[in-house]
């Protein structure tokens, strides 16, 4: 077992579910999509471009998008908490989920993949 799959595995409930549903559609969403153990996180890449990486922090789960400068769908979902590149999504249960606007998030950062984090 690779350590991104095993960082998943050993989180307690909730969060390993609400790991294992992200993972599912990402994985859906991008089948050749790649996930790494960098940064002690599971990161999802396609090609040679991080995509997002998946975080149990505190009491959520923090799905982070590295192109977030570049989305304009759904961002009065996501959260910053003043970081400069970085916006993520945050699920303290599996309802919390939204599958449409996860995939709609994961579409957009596609069309963006090959851009700098940066404007």
């Amino acid at each position: 077992m690779n350590p991104a799959e095993a960082y998943i595995l050993k989180q307690p409930e909730p969060y390993k579910s609400i790991l294992l549903h992200v993972q599912i559609l990402i994985e859906h969403t991008f089948p050749n999509a790649e996930m790494k153990y960098k940064w002690r996180i599971p990161c999802y890449y396609l090609g040679t471009r991080p995509i997002c990486y998946l975080n149990q922090s505190k009491d959520y789960v923090d799905v982070g998008f590295w192109h977030s400068a570049h989305l304009t769908k759904y961002t009065e979902y996501m959260v910053s908490e003043n970081r400069k590149v970085v916006k993520s999504m945050r699920y303290k249960t599996l309802d919390d989920i939204d599958d449409i606007i996860f995939i709609g998030i994961l579409k957009e950062v596609e069309t963006h993949k090959n851009k700098s984090f940066l404007k």
